[in-house]
């Protein structure tokens, strides 16, 4: 053995030593703390690994060479960090602002997700998360299985399969209440609509529908392929979507509305900015759309009270007049009481 050289002794985890600064750097490095060598070394040393600097070089370089983005600094603040991640965290708060927003997740596996979401950055930067995260006391899901459901039902679409499952409305004791006969229906899409998941299918009992994702339960595939239904393949899916409110089925109609320009954004944001809108006066504009014809149209239109009106077709326009007389005759008979 040449003079001034030695051997560090072996250690069972040898094998792991690369895989834990793997797993180490993306939780606890970012630009502005990169992590040391020595701060490796120690880590290792946890692990009952030891190394010196040199071979955490060569470590370093090595996951480089494999295309991972560890960036090197030098000086007094020097050390590694990862660069490019999966996601950036305007990403991630974006991605976890969903799950805690979204209805149709229960309160638990929105929280399992939330804490997965939170271990694509480091441990400084998830802390900020969840300390930012409000699950309990919004209305959530009751159905724990819906995640499954999900993944049932894209199984069945992928594979052009049939389904069949039970569905339920909950009753007043907060008890579910299972319809008398298990469906059947020929799955074609998912669709979030508001705060809810539904499935899009064609059924031989109701023809084209929708089905609340979370009220659905005990989920099969059948052995027979689906059943055409042109109407809710490719980009009709996607017209299908956008012409419900709250997957509300009707028949499709164009509507001819006269809304104050306080609500351009509520237009744009409901029938996106391709939708024409021609001023009509200082203060207010019209513009046509096709929609399903349903009263949850037309309470939404209601309301925006004196703000949104119903020009054409007629009969749309006498409908919406007369659900806003049977409303006003219920306030007005409890009024007389």
């Amino acid at each position: 053995m040449e003079a001034g050289c030695f051997f560090l002794p072996k250690s069972d985890n040898q094998k792991l030593k690369i895989l834990y600064i793997l797993d180490y750097l993306p939780k606890n490095s970012h630009q502005e703390h990169p992590v040391r060598a020595g701060e490796l070394i120690a880590m290792l040393e946890k692990h009952s690994i030891l190394c010196d600097r040199k071979t955490i070089y060569s470590d370093i370089a090595a996951l480089q060479d494999y295309g991972i983005d560890i960036i090197s600094t030098t000086g007094k603040n020097g050390g590694y960090y990862v660069g490019q991640r999966v996601f950036v965290l305007p990403e991630l708060k974006l991605l976890i602002d969903a799950v805690q927003s979204s209805r149709f997740l229960t309160e638990r596996k929105s929280r399992e997700l939330i804490e997965k979401l939170c271990t694509l950055c480091n441990e400084e930067d998830a802390r900020l998360m969840r300390r930012d995260v409000v699950v309990s006391g919004r209305v959530k899901s009751m159905n724990e299985s819906i995640y499954y459901s999900v993944d049932a039902i894209q199984e069945a679409i992928s594979r052009n399969k049939q389904i069949t499952f039970r569905y339920f409305n909950w009753g007043l004791d907060g008890k579910r209440e299972y319809r008398e006969k298990d469906y059947s229906a020929s799955p074609y899409g998912l669709c979030q609509e508001g705060e809810n998941c539904y499935l899009l299918a064609l059924s031989p009992r109701h023809g084209i529908t929708s089905y609340r994702v979370d009220r659905m339960t005990d989920i099969a595939l059948l052995d027979e392929p689906r059943v055409p239904c042109p109407e809710l393949t490719g980009k009709a899916l996607t017209d299908y979507c956008a012409k419900r409110f709250q997957m509300f089925a009707g028949d499709s109609v164009a509507v001819k509305m006269r809304f104050h320009k306080d609500l351009t954004n509520v237009v744009m944001d409901r029938f996106g900015k391709s939708t024409m809108l021609i001023p009509d006066g200082e203060d207010h504009f019209v513009f046509t759309v096709n929609v399903a014809e349903s009263q949850m149209f037309l309470s939404w239109v209601i309301g925006f009270g004196s703000q949104a009106e119903i020009l054409y077709p007629e009969r749309v326009r006498k409908a919406c007049e007369d659900l806003c007389r049977q409303v006003l005759a219920i306030y007005q008979d409890k009024a007389k009481d």
